[in-house]
């Protein structure tokens, strides 16, 4: 009886636990069944979110423009491969959906992602083992080309797939690459890295929007998906001041002296005097922004790199010393050598010694002791710093480029004082020596650099801003600008002018030179020897109207000694060829010898023309002509009927049977020519001249084929025999 008591009194109370366990569950049920909720977590909510796809809808990037609207920027479509490996998602075994040969694709696949077959493989057998649905191929399958993709679609592999992704993309190569700077992908977003890309990021961005469905669980949409749509907010064109033909010409030209001279570094900028704007600015070394790799130099040193400009100076210095009233330039002077006291040790002349010459002389022959005699006994140190400071030489142009560096004006000494007014001691960039010339150049108004033209809107095309040119100071007058151009005129024209390489046949020029020593690191002093300097040449034309001032300066060029070669030979080089052509590419009527014949060619009609009389009365001529195709008629021309050209420049001729040519030594300006004309879609890849081509020599091409060209820099032959030294050690 005992135990059965135990027995009854156990079960009661197991009883009575499962009924509250029962009560509790039924309880918690119901409660959710009410309210919808677990531990605050609507089941609603969570429902719809594990069935609901959601992506974000990437904004395009706006373009980068330059002056008259070519396109120096944009997004490139390409697309990423991808296989699915889930034999699941194939509803019909006689047609696959997913890869069902791993050995087979992966064969196929491999030379065209230009990778390993057993890498490929590799990933379709680890993403089976591991019940994955689909598979990606690592860079290898990233950033994949139109054709690439149609190749690839042509094979008919089950389970490939595409997605289509934008990259940065840059049509020109090494063009304004450090103006222009680059940008790249992170977690799926494009942002600027360097330059205007980087500067007007948010510009170029715009807003994101993002699209929502929802799916099975392959992603696919269902009957009712209850889409949502943010339409993105497409970011805004920048349009840049330069002009491309000017800034591939002297891109063109730049590459020509980098390769036979092999300097340090080039810079060049090419602006308006009388508005501010750049027509044109480069560096070398440069880099290609499409493969940003082994870059040399990241900056942009026409605004970032100060060094002691040397006797451009000296203009700066004349314009004061005239302005003050305290000029005379028939007043004659002791050349040679000059010491403002017993403590001081003497600065020459670099030639020495001249004998008696006046000050206009002295400006020609680029005397040191006449500048440093105008600073310390006539205008004076604190007045002559005023006109300095005037010029804006201590404080940035505020172009609008990132990364500027201002220079110093290095004024503590009396020593440091004189040896400023030839451009010693004292550092400038470019763009501030650039500024400063514009009030010569100007009737004595100092305008403002910019770069940046306008801001679009990329859908309407409506003008968001738009900049205009700023007069920011005033440092000299009217005259004594007029005064000073008539000084730089006698530097490229005068008897004993420094500047003669630099005189144009069909225009007047006013520059200034420059021979800037370079500061020793490591023992002091400055360097020695021929070669050891920084060559530049500030120069303006047509003199009496100035439309464009260049500035150009070439460090350290590897010079031919035998012939006593100067280093004014590169910079002209540079100089002559951008400034002739860019004047007369904006149609600048020439004002120099107007009476004397001008020995150029006219163009006749070309079009519908025979080729082979047109191609023979050209040759003739003397100009250098090369035809696209064989047909009997030409369609099209790099050139103009009545366009005035020299002597062996280029002309292509398209006709009507147009076939590619062998462009295997071109330069980078007469590719971009040749794709102009055929309307190619081209991509470049690295510097120099071309060394492959995409398209066989012979081939036929049709409007929107796909060009890619490979350029290299020669190796010059320094660089062969270091490496041959090297090898020799080795």
């Amino acid at each position: 009886m005992k135990k059965n008591k135990t027995t009854h009194f156990m079960s009661g109370i197991l009883i009575l636990v499962f009924v509250a366990i029962f009560l509790i569950l039924t309880g918690r049920f119901l409660y959710i069944q009410a309210t919808g909720e677990i531990n605050g977590v609507s089941l609603n909510d969570w429902a719809e979110k594990k069935r609901t796809a959601s992506y974000p809808l990437h904004a395009d990037r706006g373009k980068i423009l330059d002056s008259n609207g070519m396109t120096l920027a944009y997004d490139r479509p390409t697309f990423r491969i991808y296989a699915i490996v889930d034999k699941t998602y194939t509803k019909d075994s006689k047609e696959p959906m997913h890869v069902d040969d791993p050995e087979k694709t992966a064969e196929k696949l491999a030379p065209l992602l230009d990778t390993d077959k057993d890498f490929i493989l590799q990933k379709l057998r680890d993403g089976i083992k591991n019940g994955k649905f689909q598979v990606e191929f690592g860079t290898n399958g990233r950033e994949l080309s139109q054709q690439t993709k149609e190749k690839i679609e042509k094979l008919d592999l089950p389970g490939i797939k595409f997605d289509k992704e934008a990259i940065r993309y840059y049509p020109n190569g090494m063009f304004a690459s450090q103006i222009i700077g680059f940008a790249r992908k992170d977690d799926g977003k494009i942002s600027g890295v360097t330059g205007i890309e980087n500067q007007m990021n948010k510009v170029l961005s715009g807003k994101a929007g993002h699209i929502s469905y929802q799916r099975d669980k392959y992603s696919k949409k269902l009957l009712d998906p209850k889409e949502v749509i943010e339409e993105p907010q497409n970011g805004n064109n920048v349009y840049l001041t330069i002009d491309q033909k000017i800034q591939t010409l002297l891109e063109d030209v730049m590459s020509q002296v980098d390769k036979k001279y092999n300097p340090e570094r080039i810079t060049a900028i090419v602006m308006n005097p009388k508005t501010g704007e750049i027509i044109a600015m480069s560096n070398r070394p440069s880099y290609n922004p499409n493969s940003p790799k082994d870059v040399e130099n990241w900056y942009n040193d026409a605004i970032s790199t100060p060094f002691e400009p040397g006797s451009t100076m000296k203009m700066f210095t004349w314009a004061a010393a005239i302005e003050e009233g305290v000029y005379n330039g028939d007043e004659w002077f002791e050349s040679g050598s000059y010491r403002i006291s017993d403590r001081n040790k003497p600065i020459r002349d670099w030639k020495q010694t001249w004998g008696s010459i006046t000050f206009d002389e002295g400006f020609q022959r680029s005397s040191n002791v006449a500048a440093m005699k105008l600073v310390w006994e006539k205008i004076g140190p604190e007045k002559f710093l005023d006109y300095l400071k005037a010029f804006d030489f201590d404080q940035k142009t505020g172009i609008d480029l990132p990364e500027e560096v201002t220079g110093e004006i290095l004024y503590n000494w009396p020593i440091e004082k004189v040896t400023t007014s030839f451009g010693q001691g004292t550092t400038l960039t470019p763009i501030q020596q650039m500024k400063a010339a514009t009030a010569i150049a100007n009737d004595g108004k100092m305008v403002k650099p910019y770069i940046i033209s306008k801001i679009t809107n990329s859908e309407t095309g409506k003008v968001i801003k738009e900049k205009s040119p700023e007069v920011v100071g005033q440092p000299i007058s009217k005259e004594t600008s007029e005064h000073v151009m008539d000084l730089l005129e006698t530097v490229v024209k005068g008897e004993h002018g420094t500047g003669k390489y630099y005189d144009l046949e069909d225009y007047s020029v006013a520059g200034k030179t420059g021979t800037a020593q370079i500061p020793n690191s490591k023992n002091g002093g400055y360097l020695t020897g021929a070669e050891n300097y920084i060559f530049s040449f500030l120069g303006m034309a047509p003199k009496d109207d100035p439309e464009l001032m260049m500035y150009v300066s070439v460090k350290q060029p590897d010079l031919d000694d035998e012939s006593h070669e100067s280093g004014s030979v590169p910079v002209s080089f540079i100089f002559n060829n951008v400034m002739k052509n860019s004047l007369r590419y904006l149609n600048i009527e020439p004002d120099k010898d107007a009476n004397k014949p001008v020995d150029t060619i006219k163009v006749p009609d070309l079009i519908d023309e025979n080729t082979e009389s047109v191609k023979q009365k050209l040759t003739d001529s003397g100009l250098h002509v090369t035809t696209i195709g064989s047909g009997n008629k030409v369609v099209d021309a790099s050139v103009a009927a009545g366009d005035k050209l020299l002597p062996n420049d280029r002309i292509l001729l398209v006709t009507n049977k147009p076939v590619m040519p062998n462009i295997k030594g071109w330069s980078m300006r007469d590719v971009l020519q040749l794709a102009d004309l055929l309307h190619l879609k081209i991509e470049t890849m690295g510097n120099g001249y071309v060394v492959s081509q995409s398209i066989k020599e012979g081939a036929k091409v049709k409007e929107n084929d796909y060009l890619g060209v490979e350029l290299e820099v020669p190796v010059n032959k320094k660089e062969k025999d270091k490496k041959a030294e090297n090898d020799s050690e080795t």
